[in-house]
């Protein structure tokens, strides 16, 4: 498209660099808006609703999809963005939001905070989040669910094939609802290229139909997924993806074992006292790799007695192996002394990397 036809640009988080930017014409910026609109109507958004949108505004696509996604349902946007959270709890308390929109990893942090005011988070009135911008596991929606007595959605999307609104979970939630109108989507083998099975994990790569500024042809996403080709319980007919798993270049060889932060954290969750904040470290004092996990405890379950501190690690540590395959040293952190983010969850600390050394 020529420049004048453009009408918006934003781009990736930039995370690896510089961002990628993503050009959109007018007429693409439409068709945004509706395929977010898709997703939220699916996931219970009516157009009586109050939105609180806890995402950053500005070249991430998350604020301004979502934003004008939920203006097409005729729903009401409170665009608090990201950052000062005891504010967010105010504006969500005073002005009566019935939805949630940030990621995931935040909003946890938001029930952390009101209930350190003295809010149980339940008691917020929230029936309803969107949650995005980062891989999370169903163990993470559980917690979720709980903290806020709300219902969770999870949905996807990435800048470089049009920001959210790629594919989105309905009230079934048995995976998200791919946008075959809009997308072609394939799941391949990331090192051989070939086609996987269905229901396999594997690379998502997207071709888009409709995009008219910057479109993409066969773009691997990194991002890995499985597709499901049945119907949904809901009666849609399109093909659906599993929740990420993980990334390409987020996944962590240990040892000979691809190992993915995500399941770090499914195991993590599974155990009874630990909160969902967490830092994986990842180094090679010698010839072997050896991982650290650090993971808060529960301020209820925070203990002095170390025969229960002990007890708490090795259920951790034998939850990992369960899930992983590889034994890793787990380090038990006070409460609220993990860094907590206001946007994506940063969960990996490699030092392998800064000493050059491959993995």
């Amino acid at each position: 498209m020529p420049r004048a036809k453009i009408a918006r640009i934003h781009g990736s988080s930039g995370t690896t660099g510089k961002p990628t930017f993503v050009p959109y014409t007018r007429e693409d910026l439409v068709i945004w808006s509706g395929l977010c609109a898709r997703f939220l109507v699916a996931g219970g958004l009516r157009s009586d609703h109050f939105v609180h949108i806890a995402f950053g505004y500005g070249l991430f696509t998350g604020g301004f999809g979502l934003h004008y996604g939920v203006e097409k349902v005729g729903a009401a946007v409170i665009p608090a963005a990201g950052g000062n959270t005891p504010r967010q709890i105010m504006l969500i308390q005073d002005l009566g939001a019935q939805v949630l929109v940030c990621t995931p990893s935040y909003a946890l942090h938001i029930a952390e905070v009101s209930r350190q005011q003295g809010l149980p988070p339940e008691n917020l009135g929230l029936r309803f989040g969107h949650f995005g911008g980062e891989p999370w596991t169903e163990e993470m929606r559980v917690e979720i669910e709980r903290e806020f007595d709300m219902k969770a959605f999870n949905n996807y999307g990435l800048s470089e094939v049009i920001g959210p609104g790629v594919s989105g979970e309905c009230a079934a939630r048995t995976g998200m609802h791919i946008y075959e109108d809009h997308f072609l989507t394939e799941c391949l083998n990331p090192d051989t290229l070939e086609p996987v099975r269905e229901g396999e994990p594997g690379e998502l790569v997207f071709t888009s139909l409709t995009k008219q500024a910057m479109p993409v042809i066969r773009y691997r996403t990194r991002d890995i997924a499985a597709l499901y080709p049945s119907p949904c319980p809901c009666g849609r007919t399109g093909v659906r993806m599993s929740r990420v798993i993980g990334r390409t270049d987020d996944m962590l060889i240990i040892r000979g074992v691809n190992v993915f932060p995500s399941q770090i954290e499914e195991a993590l969750l599974r155990v009874e006292g630990t909160a969902p904040h967490y830092l994986i470290e990842v180094d090679r004092p010698g010839t072997l790799d050896e991982v650290v996990v650090r993971v808060e405890m529960r301020p209820q379950n925070f203990s002095d007695e170390m025969r229960q501190l002990q007890e708490l690690r090795e259920r951790i540590a034998g939850a990992i192996f369960a899930i992983t395959g590889v034994h890793m040293k787990v380090e038990l952190a006070n409460p609220q002394t993990i860094e907590r983010s206001q946007g994506k969850a940063k969960r990996v600390l490699d030092l392998r990397k800064t000493k050059g050394i491959g993995h």
